[in-house]
C-alpha cells in the first residue's frame, strides 16, 4: 500500500546472512523458499537478493544458484563486515565468480558497522583490487560508505562497474560531498536510491528535496536500479 502512495515499482527484499560475533552463530535466516512466496504473492513488485556464508561457501554458492535460476532472484546482498573479513578476502572470491557466471550483481555493505564490530573491515578501498581482479563484475556499495564517504565515491568514480546506494541514511543527513558527487555528471549514473528500511514515504520526500538535478532523482530513483538489477 505505500509502495503505491509513494509511486515505489519494486522493493529488494534480502535474505540477510551474517555472524554475530557476540554469539558466534549466523543471524536468523529467512529461507530462499518463504522469500519466493513474498515474491509471488507481490506479483513481482518485489524483488529479491540471495545472501552469500563464506563459512560454508560450497553449500552457499549451490544456494545461490538455486534462488536465480529457480526463483528469479536478482542478485546477492552479502555481509562481509559481520564474518571479519574485508571484500579482498579470498573467501569472497568464489562469491564474485559465480555472480559473473549468473550474470547478477553483487551487493555488500562498506563503511562503518552500526553493530558491535570492528568497522575497518568495511572501508570501501579493500574494494579497489576485487574491481581490478574482476572488472566485469557489477557490485553495489551500500550504506554510503560513512565515515569513508570519499573514498566511496571515489570507488564509484574510478570502476566503471562499481556502483553505490544511500541506504541507512535519510537524505536530509547526507554529506554534502556526496550530494554534490551525486549531482555531477559521473555520479548521478553510479548511485542507486535506497532506504534499509527506514521508510519509503519518508526517504523519497526527503530526496526530492534535495538541492540536485531532475535528471539526477531520475537516474538514482529509478533508472539505475533498472540497469543494474536488469528490471
Amino acid at each position: 500500500k505505500e509502495m503505491d502512495q509513494v509511486g515505489v515499482a519494486y522493493t529488494m527484499v534480502t535474505q540477510m546472512i551474517a555472524w554475530s560475533r557476540r554469539d558466534q552463530k549466523l543471524w536468523p535466516i529467512h529461507s530462499i523458499e518463504s522469500i519466493a512466496k513474498l515474491i509471488e504473492k507481490s506479483q513481482g513488485r518485489l524483488i529479491g537478493l540471495i545472501g552469500y556464508n563464506p563459512f560454508r561457501i560450497t553449500e552457499s554458492l549451490a544456494e545461490i544458484e538455486k534462488a536465480v535460476k529457480d526463483y528469479g532472484f536478482k542478485g546477492v546482498w552479502a555481509h562481509p563486515i559481520t564474518f571479519g573479513l574485508a571484500p579482498n578476502d579470498k573467501k569472497m572470491y568464489p562469491l564474485y565468480t559465480r555472480c559473473l557466471d549468473l550474470g547478477i550483481p553483487c551487493t555488500f555493505q562498506v563503511g562503518h558497522s552500526a553493530e558491535p564490530l570492528p568497522s575497518e573491515l568495511g572501508h570501501p578501498m579493500y574494494v579497489d583490487e576485487v574491481a581490478i581482479d574482476f572488472p566485469e563484475l557489477i557490485m553495489v556499495l551500500t550504506h554510503t560508505g560513512y565515515p569513508w564517504i570519499e573514498e566511496w565515491c571515489d570507488m564509484l568514480w574510478k570502476h566503471p562497474n562499481v556502483y553505490g546506494n544511500i541506504g541507512a541514511y535519510f537524505p536530509s543527513s547526507l554529506d554534502s560531498s556526496l550530494v554534490r558527487f551525486m549531482d555531477s555528471s559521473r555520479g548521478r549514473n553510479k548511485i542507486l536510491w535506497a532506504t534499509n528500511g527506514f521508510g519509503l514515504t519518508r526517504c523519497k520526500k526527503e530526496f526530492l528535496e534535495l538541492p540536485i538535478r531532475d535528471e539526477t532523482k531520475r537516474k538514482v530513483l529509478r533508472e539505475n536500479a533498472l540497469k543494474v538489477f536488469k528490471l
